[in-house]
């Protein structure tokens, strides 16, 4: 399955991919007198029979003539997952990004966090914090959890898992390391692009080989894979229920490969800053867009954007 979520007024709705378009679930479950999950947790949550009233809905909304679907061009997207009790934070997960960071590598996951306020979707507009010069990207892969993970094993841990997205952990350097702790410089408003689609675990046959990209202005920045991580999907879960209780909805960004900004010598470090556009692309999880700006703008999506499909 595959999902999005998308802004009707203040209110966040939630959608469906579907060849058709996107269906407003809500809007198709109401008018057929269908209970369907209406918001992303009881999507993540949706056990054997609201998975049939979700494909019921879906076949009546296909052939209905009234329209429940939207062209993703005119959607202003949400992140794609809206209301996680936890953002948990890979640093270092790269070989190469450990490298260029002239760090060591790591021996034991290295874990920060972000918070809800940097959450943001596919082709908003990002403001550039006024407190920071020095604001880099991070393609990562994001882990969403299904269900309450404790102690659980590596081996069991992916039936935990309910999908996987794109998302951008985007870090203002010179706040994250004003000290030893780096929180400061990745929970910047807008700091966590995810999406746009969020897709359900049974879609991805491996997530620890997929190519992992991003673009910036048209140029390719990071290229590499998931394959290149020093502790793979499964192995995180695993060491983070070890330490705490993973809830349905958890959001978990699996670190960055090379090819940061911070990883170029210092007099060739050219920092984001107005109207740059960054995409991150990541095998079979599809493009997230986003637009930077220095002052901030009225309208969550970035209007100058080209439309890329999903």
């Amino acid at each position: 399955m595959k999902s999005v979520t998308f802004y009707n007024g203040p209110a966040l709705k939630l959608g469906l991919l579907t060849s058709k378009g996107i269906l407003d679930i809500e809007e198709a479950g109401n008018y057929f007198s269908i209970e369907v999950p209406t918001d992303v947790r009881g999507l993540i949550e949706a056990g054997e029979i609201e998975k049939e009233a979700i494909r019921l809905v879906i076949d009546k909304a296909s052939v209905s003539d009234r329209s429940f679907f939207h062209n993703d061009e005119e959607v202003d997207f949400g992140p794609c997952v809206d209301q996680p009790e936890k953002i948990l934070c890979i640093g270092l997960n790269y070989r190469k990004h450990a490298e260029e960071s002239k760090m060591p590598i790591p021996t034991t996951p290295i874990v920060f966090s972000k918070f809800a306020n940097a959450l943001t979707g596919h082709r908003s507009a990002i403001q550039l914090p006024e407190q920071a010069e020095k604001v880099d990207y991070e393609a990562e892969l994001v882990i969403v959890m299904k269900k309450e993970a404790k102690d659980i094993s590596k081996e069991e841990a992916r039936s935990y898992v309910y999908g996987y997205c794109t998302g951008n952990d985007i870090s203002a350097r010179d706040l994250q390391f004003k000290t030893g702790q780096w929180l400061i410089g990745k929970t910047c408003d807008g700091f966590c692009p995810i999406g746009p689609v969020l897709h359900s675990d049974e879609e991805i046959e491996d997530p620890n080989d997929l190519a992992i990209k991003t673009i910036v202005n048209g140029e390719v920045r990071q290229q590499s894979t998931t394959a290149d991580m020093i502790f793979n999907c499964e192995e995180i879960i695993a060491y983070l229920s070890q330490h705490m209780t993973l809830k349905p909805g958890d959001i978990i960004m699996t670190g960055t490969p090379e090819g940061v900004i911070m990883g170029h010598p210092e007099d060739n470090q050219s920092w984001l800053e107005e109207e740059d556009e960054v995409i991150v692309e990541i095998e079979k999880l599809g493009k997230l867009q986003n637009a930077f700006y220095q002052k901030k703008v009225e309208n969550r999506t970035a209007d100058k954007l080209p439309k890329i499909p999903l």
